[in-house]
């Protein structure tokens, strides 16, 4: 071997020069590390070459050699290698290379270990470990910790000795690197320590934990950095491992973190690694945060922090600061912890911030609001009567910085409330063009000119996210005052405010519909020239936001319109694919997905290539560098590196202990500090996305399956050809270690099964599927086979996902099959006991999803859940409501099973569950119709009492429910007994209009009429039932209404008659649009009584024009 040759390729490895870096690692790979003789080049470099730089690149380049040639070399040379390796670790003057040559030990041992060789080597550590020479402590420890990091469940057996070596080492007094050294090993014993079999080892470590505290502690007192970050990441990586190792601190360890997040005499970045500990904590241990009642406290720190936000002019800076983690922290644990531990306090504590003289402390109260409201939508809008005023005051704040907080703070509500700020339009729409209007003329009149395109920007998203929930004709009366306003945001040189105009009209468009079409011509000329730069990463982002805009802008138009612009579109999103620009990809997918939509099978000619390119995406291969790095880089941890003239700092991500590069900067000095941590947060994402390490193209194949799923379900039968394949990679996809591409392929999979449903449905290849089992509709072999292959992939990842996005997405997905194709995918009893299962879990809060990290926690005894925790549950319900869809009157047998978990929420304390479980029961009722009668005692007992609920909603649903089993349950006597108690309860919805009381109080009385009109007081209750005609939202219930009047015409009954001169002018409305109001049979049954009226009472109808016309029409 050409050792001078192999010296100089390993100094090219860490000249600044990419190519020539590139090409030395390559000629070192293919020349020399095929070799072993490598291996021990690379060992006498470590130990022998003057440049600590060539030194540490040797240990680490060693280190990767080992595993392939150090069995190939001879037994003599390997004994002399381990003795030397040892000697010089000692006496390494260099850290960061002692710590790498460390790693070389620690690499030979895991295998000379597991050979039964090197024996004395863990006892020669614990000698160096307790030595009186300072550094040999130090560098004793840490190849201790090292040699357990690789080898951790070797040491198993000597835990008892070595809990007893780091409770001395953990305070040595001479040295912080031994206390920090033992920091890192005690983290790496925590990871293979088995609590439950190991209760010795679990005492001790809880013993020494008060010390590993007090390090930290001192570390971040003597404002030290490096050593900060590398205790921060020994209590990350805690909260991965048994909870019981923390068990008994861990309410004084956070309130110990919320001490140091809120002291504002320490450095940020320990103030920022405590708010990312705190972050964690309620992410991964929620239920104990909830458990021990921190939310409020957390939450009310976090907003405190908040005021320190400083200036967010940069919307580049991505640093990581106090204001933005506490955020960020707010925002995760809105969406981790019920509200009443983080909304309510949150909104109690706000008048004081947003009536404050201080701007800062109003910025904090709006910005705050905006991040929680992702978490817990469903209780902020119950409270949107408070907080809106709120913001649309502090939109008119005179401090730009509020004002610009206001406008992303509304942006936010918009995006989560879409349709109850919709409705707001004619309060928000003239304060944001004011606002937009005041910021124009400032900036012209050169008026703080930064500040005020920041607020332009501003006003362009929130008009995009207002309008996202608005539609025509309440969007199309302001499209004549913002396009041209927008539009001529076109041609300015800030890119960013250029891409928020153009995104802002795309949105408007598609929210406007026709009325845009006047706009649309000049706006698709202004928008042309930018489908094809690509001179600039800023001019491909700017191309990307052009291309969703002109989708959104067909959507408004039609396929009419817009047609002479497909071609050259398609062609640019053709050669977008292979411009190397992860975003502009995704966007060109989107645009597949939204032509789909708009020119549905007419979409044919583009067909192949789309499929082509959507499919190749599928199968890429995903860059696993960083967890090569990770792997390698262990000793770099809270370091600066330089790898070809690049400055890099090296943490650990989640807590695993795998080193990640945090941030390159091209051309970095020595005393270059823009150095951002991996954990750093944008104001705009999710940090967790963020730490998951999930890479560009798990983000473009979860778009693409999305897109797929468009494609396929609006093309249909134009798509089949591609079928097969897309089947093939999508369930190779199920498992993917990112939950979005998990969830997306399992949504991607039914949304096949159930167009490919449909189009043999409608094609004539089989009947209308009907409910019950054993099949009575057989379905074709082909959705046979695709059946069993989706449900096997399900039921694979459904049972025990962590993840409740995944979860709630399977759940959604089975019940909108089971809804619209039957009971075929439940034709097995084993499906049917899994899913059952799966479903009994989710109930009782008891699925892996629903538990803390690594725990079974008992769920159940927490009366609260976050809204994303509910949500899981809620869809689950969806599941039971449509196997009742599914199986009619057969499932009573599954009734039997989720009766008691389903009733338990119809007493909960909170109304969203309530209302959901007695909405979920009457569905299931109305698909039992008879088969529910064994149920009727239990089920009349929890209707009686929710039918006086304190919240509208579960009132509402009580009485639907109550009708459905009046007419349902063959039980007569019982039913009749409670008449009087119903109607009686019942008789005071009809007044009431919140949530449809009155519509689902007039279905149920129907009912009731219907199943024995003789137990009604038809002289006193048809009155008042015909106040609340004609139905203006539950328009289901005129099914019931209409069929019960038709009778009693039928049957002469007296009291019907003596209101026909009331309900002749309701048949007219109900008779005129909109059409939803009545379906087909009820329709038919309301024209028979319009015809028999005129009959029995021409002179009633012949002044109704609608009602002639229907007379003389049928």
């Amino acid at each position: 071997m050409d050792e001078t040759q192999f010296v100089r390729l390993l100094e090219s490895v860490l000249a600044p020069d990419t190519e020539r870096v590139k090409d030395a690692t390559a000629r070192l790979r293919e020349n020399y590390y095929k070799s072993p003789a490598a291996l021990s080049a690379l060992v006498h470099l470590l130990m022998r070459h003057q440049s600590p730089q060539l030194r540490q690149l040797a240990a680490v380049e060693a280190r990767t050699l080992v595993p392939k040639h150090w069995n190939s070399l001879p037994t003599a040379q390997k004994n002399e290698i381990r003795n030397s390796l040892l000697r010089h670790t000692l006496d390494e003057e260099a850290v960061l290379v002692r710590h790498s040559s460390a790693r070389v030990v620690s690499a030979v041992a895991k295998i000379d270990l597991e050979d039964g060789e090197w024996a004395d080597l863990p006892g020669f550590l614990q000698q160096a470990a307790t030595s009186q020479v300072v550094r040999q402590r130090e560098i004793g420890v840490y190849m201790l910790y090292s040699l357990i990091d690789v080898a951790g469940d070797g040491f198993v057996d000597r835990m008892s000795a070595l809990f007893a070596l780091f409770g001395q080492t953990i305070r040595d007094p001479e040295s912080i690197e031994v206390r920090i050294n033992t920091m890192l090993a005690l983290g790496r014993m925590a990871m293979v320590l088995d609590a439950d079999e190991d209760p010795e080892s679990l005492a001790a470590f809880q013993k020494i934990f008060p010390s590993m505290v007090a390090v930290l502690k001192e570390v971040v007192e003597a404002r030290d950095e490096d050593r900060t970050m590398l205790a921060f990441e020994v209590f990350q990586t805690l909260l991965g491992c048994d909870y019981q190792l923390m068990a008994n601190y861990f309410r004084d360890v956070l309130q110990f973190m919320i001490d140091l997040a809120t002291s504002n005499q320490l450095s940020t970045d320990a103030r920022t690694q405590a708010l990312s500990f705190l972050m964690q904590c309620v992410k991964y241990r929620k239920l104990k945060v909830q458990g021990l009642r921190l939310g409020e406290q957390l939450t009310l720190k976090a907003l405190q922090i908040t005021t320190e936000l400083g200036e967010l002019q940069n919307e580049d800076d991505d640093e990581s600061t106090p204001g933005r983690s506490a955020l960020a922290l707010l925002d995760i644990m809105a969406q981790s912890l019920p509200p009443s531990q983080v909304v309510v306090p949150l909104l109690n504590a706000l008048p004081p911030y947003v009536n404050s003289p201080d701007p800062n402390l109003r910025r904090a109260g709006v910005l705050a609001l905006g991040f929680c409201v992702e978490g817990a939508p469903d209780f902020f809008g119950t409270q949107l009567k408070d907080v809106f005023p709120l913001v649309l005051r502090l939109l008119e704040d005179p401090d730009g910085r509020v004002r610009q907080a206001a406008l992303y703070g509304l942006a936010r509500l918009a995006d989560e409330l879409a349709e109850e700020l919709g409705k707001q339009h004619e309060k928000l729409i003239p304060a944001l063009v004011k606002i937009f209007d005041v910021a124009v003329s400032q900036a012209n009149g050169k008026v703080d000119i930064e500040r005020q395109i920041h607020i332009i920007k501003g006003t362009c998203g929130a008009i995009d996210s207002v309008f996202g929930g608005m539609e025509d004709p309440d969007a199309a009366k302001y499209a004549p005052a913002l396009i041209p306003r927008l539009s001529r945001l076109f041609d300015q040189q800030d890119y960013k405010l250029r891409a928020a105009a153009i995104s802002a009209v795309g949105t408007v468009a598609a929210s406007s519909g026709s009325t845009f079409k006047p706009f649309f011509e000049p706006i698709v000329k202004a928008l042309s020239p930018y489908v094809n730069i690509k001179d600039s990463d800023d001019e491909l982002d700017l191309r990307g936001i052009v291309t969703e805009a002109l989708g959104s802008i067909a959507s408004a138009v039609g396929p009419i319109d817009f047609q002479s612009f497909v071609q050259p579109l398609m062609q640019a999103s053709e050669e977008a694919l292979h411009l190397g620009h992860p975003r502009l990809r995704e966007t060109s997918f989107i645009l597949w997905s939204t032509l789909a939509k708009v020119y549905g099978e007419d979409f044919a000619p583009f067909l192949e290539g789309v499929a082509s390119r959507l499919l190749e995406s599928l199968q890429q291969e995903e860059n696993e560098f960083e967890v090569e790095l990770g792997e390698e880089a262990q000793d770099l941890l809270g370091t600066e590196v330089t790898i070809a003239g690049k400055k890099i700092k090296v943490s650990a991500a989640e807590g695993d202990g795998n080193a990640v590069l945090s941030k390159i900067n091209d051309n970095s000095t020595d005393d270059d500090d823009d150095v951002v941590d991996v954990e750093d947060l944008d104001e705009n994402d999710d940090v967790w996305e963020e730490l998951t390490g999930v890479t560009a193209v798990a983000l473009e194949k979860e778009i693409a399956l999305d897109v797929i799923a468009d494609v396929v379900s609006h093309t249909r039968s134009k798509y089949l050809p591609y079928t097969e394949k897309s089947v093939e990679l999508i369930l190779g996809l199920v498992e993917h270690p990112y939950e979005g591409v998990r969830k997306s392929a399992i949504s991607t999979l039914w949304r096949t099964y159930a167009t490919l449903w449909a189009i043999c449905e409608e094609g004539g290849q089989m009947k209308k599927w009907e409910p019950g089992l054993p099949l009575k509709v057989r379905p074709t072999q082909e959705l046979v086979e695709l059946a069993q292959l989706a449900m096997t992939a399900t039921l694979g990842i459904w049972e025990d996902d962590s993840d409740r996005n995944v979860v709630a997405e399977i759940n959604r997905n089975i019940a909108a099959v089971l809804k619209s194709c039957g009971p075929a995918i439940i034709n097995s009893e084993e499906v049917v006991k899994k899913i059952t299962k799966i479903l009994v879990a989710i109930l009782g809060k008891q699925h892996s999803c629903q538990q803390d990290l690594g725990e079974d926690n008992d769920m159940d005894s927490l009366q609260e859940s976050s809204e994303y925790d509910w949500l899981v549950i809620d869809n689950a319900l969806d599941v039971i409501m449509s196997l009742s869809t599914a199986l009619g009157q057969t499932f009573a047998e599954l009734w039997k099973i989720f009766e008691k978990p389903v009733l338990k929420y119809a007493g909960s304390s909170d109304a969203i569950e309530r209302s959901s479980s007695i909405g979920a029961i009457a569905e299931c009722m109305g698909n039992l119709k008879e088969a529910v009668t064994p149920f009727t005692s239990t089920l009349l007992k929890v209707l009686l009492r929710r039918l006086t609920d304190e919240d509208p909603q579960t009132k509402s649903n009580a009485a639907f429910a109550m009708g459905l089993l009046c007419e349902h349950s063959q039980k007569t006597g019982e039913i009749q007994q409670s008449y009087g108690n119903i109607l009686s309860k019942v008789e005071m919805m009809f007044y009431q209009q919140e949530a449809s009381m009155n519509d689902n109080a007039a279905g149920c009385v129907s009912r009731m009429i219907l199943k024995h009109p003789d137990r009604v007081p038809l002289d006193d209750i048809l009155p008042l039932l015909v106040d609340c005609l004609p139905l203006k939202q539950d328009y289901a219930e005129n099914e019931a209404i209409w069929k019960m009047i038709f009778r009693l015409y039928q049957s002469s009954v007296p009291a019907v008659r003596g209101q026909t001169a009331r309900l002749v002018p309701i048949l007219a409305q109900v008779l005129s649009p909109p059409m939803e109001q009545l379906v087909d049979q009820t329709r038919s049954e309301v024209v028979m009584l319009v015809k028999y009226l005129h009959k029995q009472q021409p002179a009633l109808i012949q002044d109704k024009k609608v009602l002639m016309e229907v007379v003389n029409s049928y």
